[in-house]
């Protein structure tokens, strides 16, 4: 028997999740452009609140965007496996105890917090079942899959041949013997921070933005006005409060969010490997070159 795909429903879950960043991208960007012009005062706290509460849930739901493209169940008469973003397990048949529709159990299945169209995700626990963890796109036609150690919720598109597929695998019985595996996104962070390149990096990155939000906090009070650029040809931009310095290690900082988790991505592979050192050291440049950008706005007179 060959190995059969049988990914979960995504069309639904990638507009939601690409219209809600879209949504937050603008809102986050808006916040961020009015705080750059904004004084002292009520308007600029609301402001930079804005922005940053549309920016924090972004990584997330990009997250939670491309697991959904990555998303996959593939099953064979040796094992299936359910992919899901970073989440790799790989569960031999011969520990599959039963597959079944989610709708057959008397007590309904709670679903997890806040699930979305492409991300159904999480962790509940069933009075019968114990944990069941969610890997799952859709509410609708889910399927459970049943071992010792826990029971997974699991959408594909094609549940009934899925369920078919699977009854004639155990049939048919195992050709080679496999060993379970579980792979959580926690895993690599576990497996990066062993090495020590990457942890003074990362511990590098931190502490330079750390550093700059301390400067920045310790000058505005000194520094009541600043020019935050040049014009083409001429002199220094029209000076603005200071408060608006505070700009500089958001901005810091969220490049160098950004660049960690793109580092995490390509540390999964070895081939790749090298790539994930390179985003890192831009980061953690990054944050020095923020600090020097500080250094240079304070020494310019106004």
């Amino acid at each position: 028997m060959s190995t059969d795909s049988f990914a979960p429903p995504r069309r639904r879950g990638v507009l939601v999740h690409t219209g809600i960043l879209t949504a937050l991208s603008l809102l986050a960007a808006w916040g961020f452009l009015n705080l750059s012009r904004a004084g002292v005062g009520p308007a600029f706290v609301l402001y930079l609140l804005i922005g940053l509460v549309a920016f924090i849930p972004m990584p997330l739901l990009a997250y939670r965007a491309y697991a959904l493209l990555r998303a996959d169940y593939i099953l064979d008469r040796n094992r299936l496996e359910i992919r899901w973003g970073l989440r790799d397990e790989a569960i031999p048949l011969s520990d599959i105890e039963w597959v079944r529709p989610a709708s057959d159990l008397t007590a309904p299945l709670r679903l997890p917090l806040l699930p979305l169209p492409g991300a159904v995700l999480g962790l509940r626990r069933h009075p019968d079942l114990g944990v069941v963890e969610f890997l799952a796109s859709e509410t609708k036609n889910i399927l459970l899959v049943a071992t010792a150690r826990r029971v997974y919720a699991i959408s594909p598109t094609r549940a009934a041949e899925f369920t078919q597929t699977f009854g004639r695998s155990i049939e048919l019985g195992s050709l080679t013997p496999v060993e379970p595996k579980s792979v959580f996104p926690s895993f690599i962070i576990t497996r990066a921070w062993d090495n020590g390149l990457a942890r003074f990096l990362w511990l590098s990155g931190l502490f330079l933005n750390l550093g700059l939000f301390v400067w920045v906090s310790l000058l505005i009070p000194s520094t009541p006005r600043v020019a935050l650029g040049f014009r083409p040809g001429s002199g220094p931009l029209e000076a603005v409060p200071s408060v608006q310095l505070i700009i500089l290690p958001l901005i810091s900082t969220l490049m160098g969010l950004t660049g960690w988790l793109a580092g995490l991505y390509f540390y999964r592979w070895d081939r790749e490997r090298v790539l994930a050192f390179l985003v890192w050291a831009s980061s953690a440049l990054t944050g020095l070159l923020f600090l020097l950008a500080v250094l240079f706005i304070i020494t310019t007179p106004v």
